[in-house]
Order: C-alpha cells, then structure tokens, then sequence
C-alpha cells in the first residue's frame, strides 16, 4: 500500500506543476501592456500553425498521404496470435469469433486468443460453443478480481503466446477477410515493430454523437499519418493494434499500472526506438459511444492516460535518445492536446476576473483550423470500410463543435490527477452488436465502471 500511495503522490506532483504552468501562462499575458498582451499567444500561434502545416496539409499537397503501401505477398509469412480481451461480451463474442475465422491467413499460422476476464453472463458458454467449431480458437480465463484491467489480460496471455506478431483487437472489432494478409505484409516489409489501423465507426448514422466520433477518427488517421510521413511519432489506439511480440516483451508486457495500456506502450516502444506505423486502409471497425455520459467517462480516462505518459516517461523523452524532429513533433502535440485547454480556460476566468479582452483566441484559431482541415481531409480520402460522413457545412461544423468537448474534459481531468489520489478505473465500453439503426429513438446503454 505504501507503495501505491507513493506512486500516486508522484504522479500528483507533476500534475501539479502542469497545471500551475498553464494557469500562470494564461494568465500572464494580462499584466502585460495592451499593445503587448496578445505577443506570446501570437508567437505560439505561429509555431504550432507551422506544425498543422507540416503535419496534415504537406503530406496531402505532395501526394504522400494517399501513396499506398506495397502489399505483394510474402514469400513466408509469419504467424500470428489474434488477442481479444472480453468482458460481459455474450452480445458481440461469438460474431467476433466467426469473422476472426474466417480471416484469409496462411494455413496454421493463425491463432485466436480470447481472454475471457471474469465475465458474469454467457460469453463463457458462448466460447465453450465455438470452441468445438473453430481448433484454433483458445481461451484463457480469468477471476474478476484479478486486477490490471486489459493490460492485466494482456498479460496474462502473453506467456503462451508463440507467433511473431500478435494484433490486438476488441471484442467488436469488424475486419476485412483479406485485412491480415495485407496488414502483416506491409508491417513485414516496412521493418516496423508495431503498427495501428485506422479505426473506422461502425454506427456512424445512429446519431450525431456517433457522427461526429466517425469524423474524429478520420482526424486522427490523418494527424498520425501526417506525423509519421513528417519524421514526427505515431501512437497505438488499443483496437486494432500489431505488435512484434519480442517489442513487446522488450517493453516487459503492458503496464498494468495505467489506465491507457495503448499509449503507454506507445511510449515504451518510442524510447526502446522501436518504429510504429499506421494503416489506413483496410480499417478496423468498431462501435462508437452513442451516449454523452459514456463518453465523458471514455475521455477522461483517455485524457488522464494520456498526461500520465508524458509525466511517467518524460525524462526519456528529453533526453539524447529521441532525435529532435521527434522531440519537436512531442512538444507540439503536447501543447495542442494538453496544454492549449488548460490555458484557455485559464485565460477565459482571467479575463473575467480582470475585465480584459482574452488573449488565447490565435492559439485556438490553430487548434480548431487544424482540426478542421484534418477532418475535411480524412473525409474526402478514398477508404475501404464503412463510409465516412459527407463534408458539407453542415458536418464540417459539426465536427469542429464536437471537438470542443476536449477543452472541458482536459482541464478538469488535469485538476483531478492534480488534487486527488490516482484512480485506476477500467471503464468497460458496452458492445451492442446489433442492428445499429435498431436503437435510433431508444435510450442509450450505459458502460459499466469499475474499480481495479
């Protein structure tokens, strides 16, 4: 116990100081003169906007962002452990199971691996059924309380594992039969150490919360494609990640210590100088959150995950072992992901409290501009999988409102991690696997939370 405590304690500290440094730089510029104030904001303007056109609108004015991979076939193929970690999944597993199957591999190079983690309704007897169908099929169960949440699957899996690559994937992960072959030829004849698809909405027209996290994911495809044709770093995103299993036990397993195993492990491979990927097509599909409150719940534990990587790993990211394009690209990201919301709103109570003009507005011009552009490109890109939403007004705007979520939910999880001890919460996405336009009117289902 005292242990943990300490580890809280430590991550509290630099929580802490993130938080004072962002307050105190937007709140700064207002005691400068008037014709001064709005100089910081414009010169941090003028950097990040640099890097928006660096990172997205290069890639595509040169052609390199729809350059497609060479995917010939290999002349061996590797084999592979398909890895699900499945809790209270009686709805989706044994879909899941079938469209695993009947992925076109190398005969008796394929495995699935399903991590069954104390689940309390039928997904045990549901597996027990297809296990008689499918040979290939193995299953790992766990206790409930056995702690460490989907790294703790992980985990638990990992040892028995014996493939070259393992693609993790959740329980409603949606897959071309011919993804696999293509996905592990590039990944082989790249050299990579991991690789993360593209992750494509299954539900896109429920409604528009699901909408709007359909265009989202097209924006991350882009900003991680753009990042990584521009020498900068690409990030795992849980579902539909490859992964050299020798990388990853290099990286001593999954930490079970954080609440985002994806972007930890992101992290853990940067440092180790490990090269990551991303795929655009064909995607991984799955289902987005159809209600607010599952949503609020999903982004702060996104967001805290993503803080807690840059505290935890910080003094390897600065020092010598990065090369300064990547550094670069980490501390621009940083500043747009993390540190842009908490000084906005800083800058927004001082403005109020002081009765000045705020002065963050460029710095959001930036942040919004970028997000717009990435959506408009990642829309209009030709993709396999579900279609993505129509760039009209209409949507663009959607898109770009939507992403305003993340200027709430940024500074309040930067004051809970700040003030309040580390929690570990595994929040479980329900996965209705039905027929989406089914549930339109009906009142949303609720994830469960759960305390490790």
């Amino acid at each position: 116990m005292a242990a943990g405590g300490t580890a809280s304690a430590a991550r509290r500290l630099p929580a802490s100081l993130f938080l004072i440094g962002c307050v105190a730089a937007g709140a700064a510029p207002h005691a400068l003169p008037q014709q001064q104030a709005l100089w910081p904001a414009i010169a941090l303007t003028l950097l990040l906007g640099l890097y928006a056109v660096r990172t997205v609108f290069l890639p595509v004015l040169q052609g390199r962002a729809s350059a497609q991979p060479d995917t010939s076939a290999l002349r061996e193929w590797p084999a592979v452990d398909l890895v699900v970690a499945a809790r209270d999944e009686e709805a989706v597993i044994g879909r899941l199971v079938e469209r695993l199957a009947a992925l076109t591999y190398a005969s008796g190079l394929l495995r699935i691996w399903i991590v069954d983690d104390g689940s309390e309704d039928r997904t045990p007897e549901v597996l027990a059924t297809y296990q008689q169908r499918y040979p290939q099929l193995q299953v790992l169960r766990r206790p409930r309380d056995a702690g460490g949440g989907k790294s703790g699957a992980l985990n638990a899996v990992l040892p028995q594992l014996q493939g070259r690559w393992l693609l993790v994937l959740d329980a409603d992960a949606q897959l071309q039969p011919d993804l696999l072959e293509r996905l592990v030829s590039y990944a082989e004849q790249g050299g990579w150490s991991a690789v993360q698809l593209r992750k494509a909405v299954v539900n896109t027209d429920l409604n528009i919360l699901t909408k709007a996290q359909a265009m989202e994911m097209a924006l991350d495809a882009v900003i991680q494609q753009g990042r990584l044709l521009s020498g900068g770093v690409v990030e795992l995103r849980g579902n539909g990640q490859l992964l050299q299993r020798e990388a990853v036990l290099s990286c001593e397993g999954f930490n079970e210590e954080t609440v985002t195993d994806d972007l930890d492990l992101s992290f853990r491979l940067l440092v180790q100088r490990q090269p990551v990927a991303l795929f655009w097509d064909p995607p991984v599909q799955e289902e987005a959150v159809t209600a607010w409150s599952a949503l609020w719940r999903q982004r702060q534990r996104w967001a805290e995950g993503g803080l807690q990587r840059f505290f935890d790993y910080w003094p390897q990211l600065s020092g010598s072992t990065l090369p300064a394009g990547q550094k670069l690209d980490l501390a621009s990201f940083f500043l747009l992901q993390y540190a842009l919301p908490v000084l906005a709103i800083a800058d927004l109570i001082t403005s109020g409290l002081t009765g000045t003009a705020p002065l963050s507005w460029p710095l959001s011009f930036v942040a919004f501009g970028l997000s717009g552009g990435a959506i408009l490109v990642g829309c209009l890109r030709s993709s396999e999988g579900p279609a993505l939403p129509a760039m009209g007004p209409f949507n663009l705007a959607l898109g770009i409102a939507y992403l305003g979520h993340w200027f709430v939910v940024i500074p309040y999880t930067t004051l809970r991690m700040a003030l309040l001890p580390k929690r570990l919460v595994w929040a479980k996405t329900l996965h209705v696997g039905a027929d989406h336009s089914a549930l339109a009117g009906e009142a949303p289902l609720e994830p469960k939370a759960l305390e490790l």
